[in-house]
């Protein structure tokens, strides 16, 4: 029984690997019936059982995050060429639908994203990926690195996690204007409270950007830090990288008990190699370390 099902969600996956590499594609039920090699009669019953919502509004919701990506975070990108690649004919059509799911009109929302409704809007989307396909990590996956030192830039959040999306954009325009690209200065993530702490105020992670150029703050609090050097258990996770949770709970859960090693006083923190929308969601990919003694 657990092989059957575990067949069964692999080639759900399947199917959403192939929505992620496609969106600009037909995805129709015939082609996503195939790739999941199911007959299309029951795939669709099959998909909505699985998953909470239909193929057509799992694959509308996957195109419109691309798009609500590009509008906050892509400012070279027109509008009009968001809406098209979101498979909108016209942009007044893509307006409408966007301002019906987010409560804002996509210029409205590219100066100053709410990003609670837009949470909310995805949240299907998130559970579908990350809970009822999680991947299973092994100890062949963790690798133990000595680490050096990385100076950093950091932009703090503390607070409510809702809020987190306003704090990552703050970061992004903040990065761009200090000219440190991605691809030339390493982005990091350091979780300093739970993913879901009992009050939302006590939230706390660092946005990272490593450099070791003066600080100029262009208006943010960025202040100068640094991730300290030393053993770092590694596991790198490729795709779904917008919740790395069941990685860091494989990491404190089985990977350390069974290692016997002890962590290190400094928290677990992540560098982010690829990121969506610069990649696919498929194609992103984040190392998890694990400070060790």
């Amino acid at each position: 029984m657990k092989a059957a099902l575990q067949n069964y969600h692999a080639r759900m996956q399947r199917v959403l690997d192939h929505i992620d590499r496609h969106l600009d594609d037909d995805l129709d039920l015939d082609r996503l019936s195939s790739v999941a090699a199911y007959s299309k009669y029951h795939f669709h019953r099959q998909f909505t059982a699985t998953f909470g919502l239909s193929v057509h509004r799992y694959v509308q919701l996957a195109r419109m995050k691309r798009a609500s990506h590009r509008l906050a975070y892509a400012d070279a990108q027109s509008v009009t060429d968001i809406a098209m690649e979101a498979g909108y004919d016209a942009p007044d059509a893509f307006a409408r639908a966007f301002r019906q799911r987010f409560g804002q009109s996509p210029s409205s929302f590219r100066k100053s994203p709410d990003w609670e409704p837009w949470l909310a809007a995805f949240r299907p989307v998130d559970n579908a990926r990350s809970k009822l396909m999680q991947k299973a990590f092994t100890t062949d996956d963790v690798t133990i690195r000595d680490v050096s030192p990385t100076p950093v830039a950091i932009l703090e959040h503390r607070g409510d996690p809702a809020t987190l999306g306003a704090t990552i954009q703050r970061f992004i325009a903040w990065r761009k204007a200090a000219g440190l690209h991605p691809k030339a200065s390493p982005t990091f993530t350091v979780w300093r409270s739970e993913r879901r702490p009992a009050s939302p105020a006590d939230y706390s992670i660092d946005l990272c950007v490593g450099t070791d150029r003066p600080i100029e703050a262009h208006g943010e609090p960025v202040k100068a830090g640094e991730i300290p050097g030393g053993r770092c258990a590694v596991l790198r996770v490729v795709g779904n990288t917008d919740n790395l949770e069941p990685a860091a709970l494989y990491l404190y859960r089985d990977w350390l008990p069974a290692s016997g090693e002890e962590a290190r006083d400094f928290p677990i923190y992540c560098q982010r190699l690829s990121l969506f929308p610069e990649v696919p969601p498929h194609e992103a990919v984040a190392d998890l370390f694990l400070p060790l003694k």
